[in-house]
């Protein structure tokens, strides 16, 4: 029954963060029944006072214990679980040689989820309530090991309020962003997240989306009913005139998507209990909707089985009271090989369809990401001893180990190419230098046969789905999505790819460049494309600039060109 915790600071004071393992446990405190939720948890609270650690979660379908008006399907699992531990263990080093692969799906369809969206519009519309948080089960097939699993979506969502619990009946992996409630000498924070953009694709986009979302009416009316909410809940267990807003709309840059926090905090009345703070804020406003009690009516209506452990809490109790919980979000389930994960979001009276349903994706790119190991990758090109373009290429595989958080080790890369130099003198090169999750690089080197002068590119016959995917801003070796768009047919070089927009992105091997009314062209990022290494050395030699073109715009391009680094500039023309 082991258990880890990573929890970051809550406050501003960095001995509050918290990152430990725990083993064997003292004793389990486990609730099955509505009537043993209280108890168990002031259980958690005279054991932790005892001078012991619990370490456990509540789930979402404990909420009737807190409110008979509270209305939930009936729980798949336990209520409540903790394990009580005499001591804190240091982090256990993670084993580099596990992978963990899970494919997933989902059974809920376009259609039905825009019926459900209007149903939540006409509630609103009837003024039954103001926000219904609306989620859906996504389910797969574990191969591996879900502790390898559980590093995977670490790297993908640090910087949260994350824990690994094997509970023997289950194990519950979360790398949740959102703090529920932190709990210490009388002091109660709450930080509520509300409000959700994609990343973009470099800094500046990111500005410009944050920006977008700090001044989004809907994204701050979310928020504030959220926070408004909260405060009221907190305001049970609340000192008079105590519960303040220190921090509103502020955002949250994570590596998947740009989310809106505020802070609400009070100071606890005398006498005060773990269970009286459960009582006033559980569950979480933020998964609920508001008012809370008539959201949640909709959500029992609407979802078809049970949220369990997902949109509950997870939390550690230590030795003297100080009681830190996340929000259940970002959290994966896994029952022998089975693994479940929900995905949700707020709907108010001004959300659309499509815009929720784009928000789903980008929350779920964190399981993507972690669901299905992969290497960074740089295809070099070289030549009787001399690299083309190696600076830039380590830069840019730099960037990515950043953004994906590969240890990036300049030392041992160089290593590697100095490798290839020495067992490949002579001759012309193609070297994959790749860079696994822990760091470690390799390389392959295969012989590179002359480029053509002339290509033919094929235009791709649908819209290329994963523009917006972190797969396509960095390069990688999960290229599924690109293999799936490859030609097949004889004589095509490769494929020219456009995005739901219906703008020009890239190539599945390159970028591209255009000759538009006498200057050639080549798509912004932002588009959708890889930061192509060729693409930068012609932008900075003012070869090329950048324009958007739509694949209307087509028919009048004077000429085409297929660039990357490897092969430099091959003039192309689209198959007839």
């Amino acid at each position: 029954m082991q258990v880890l915790i990573d929890f970051c600071a809550a406050d501003t004071d960095p001995r509050t963060a918290l990152k430990a393992a725990f083993d064997t446990p003292r004793q389990t405190l486990v609730a099955h029944t509505i009537a043993e939720v209280r108890p168990l948890l002031d259980a958690v609270q005279a054991l932790s006072n005892e001078g012991f650690w619990c370490v456990g979660y509540v789930r979402y379908e404990a909420a009737p214990a807190f409110d008979p008006a509270f209305q939930v399907h009936a729980a798949d699992g336990p209520l409540a679980w903790f394990g009580v531990y005499e001591q804190a263990l240091d982090w256990p080093e993670e084993d580099a040689q596990a992978e963990a692969v899970v494919s997933w799906h989902s059974d809920i369809t376009r259609a039905r989820f825009d019926q459900q969206m209007q149903d939540i519009h006409r509630a609103i519309a009837a003024g039954e309530l103001y926000q219904v948080n609306y989620t859906a089960a996504i389910e797969g097939a574990l191969q591996g090991d879900a502790l390898a699993l559980f590093g995977a979506m670490r790297r993908a969502q640090p910087q949260g309020y994350a824990a690994w619990l094997n509970t023997g009946f289950e194990q519950v992996l979360s790398v949740s962003p959102e703090l529920f409630f932190d709990w210490h000498a009388g002091h109660l924070l709450t930080r509520p997240m509300k409000g959700t953009a994609p990343r973009g694709t470099d800094a500046a986009d990111d500005e410009a989306l944050r920006q977008k979302l700090l001044n989004s009416p809907k994204e701050r009316a979310e928020n504030v009913m959220i926070v408004d909410l909260i405060r009221n809940d907190l305001s049970r267990v609340a000192q008079p005139f105590s519960v303040k807003v220190p921090s509103l709309f502020q955002i949250q840059t994570l590596p998947t998507v740009l989310q809106m926090v505020s802070d609400v905090q009070a100071l606890s009345r005398d006498g005060t209990t773990l269970a009286d703070v459960f009582t006033a804020l559980f569950p979480c406003g933020s998964i609920t909707g508001a008012p809370k009690v008539q959201a949640m009516q909709m959500i029992q209506a609407l979802e078809p089985q049970p949220r369990g452990i997902y949109c509950g809490a997870i939390g550690v109790v230590r030795p003297g009271g100080h009681a830190t919980f996340n929000v259940a979000i970002r959290t994966v389930t896994v029952r022998a090989t089975r693994a479940r994960c929900g995905i949700g979001s707020g709907i108010t009276a001004d959300a659309t369809a499509n815009d929720e349903w784009q928000e789903w994706r980008h929350k779920r790119a964190f399981l993507e990401r972690a669901s299905q190991p992969f290497e960074l990758l740089e295809t070099l090109r070289l030549e009787d001893g001399h690299w083309r373009d190696a600076p830039a290429h380590l830069a840019r595989m730099a960037r990515a180990a950043a953004h994906f958080g590969y240890p990036f080790r300049p030392q041992q890369i160089a290593q590697a190419l100095q490798h290839c130099v020495l067992t490949h003198p002579k001759g012309l090169w193609r070297v994959r230098l790749l860079l696994a999750a822990h760091g470690e690089p390799s390389a392959q080197v295969m012989a590179l046969p002359m480029s053509p002068t002339h290509v033919v590119l094929q235009l791709g016959q649908t819209a290329f789905e994963a523009a917006d995917s972190e797969f396509v801003r960095f390069k990688t070796t999960r290229r599924a999505h690109y293999e799936a768009v490859a030609p097949t047919t004889p004589g095509v070089f490769d494929t020219l790819l456009w995005n739901r927009h219906g703008e020009i992105t890239e190539c599945t091997r390159g970028n591209v460049a255009l000759l538009l009314q006498g200057r050639w062209v080549t798509p912004p990022l932002r588009c959708g494309l890889l930061d192509g290494i060729a693409r930068a050395h012609y932008l900075h030699t003012h070869r090329l600039v950048e324009a958007c073109v739509r694949v209307e715009d087509l028919p009048r391009v004077q000429a085409l060109a297929f660039i990357n680094s490897l092969r430099g500039w091959l003039d192309a023309r689209l198959q007839d």
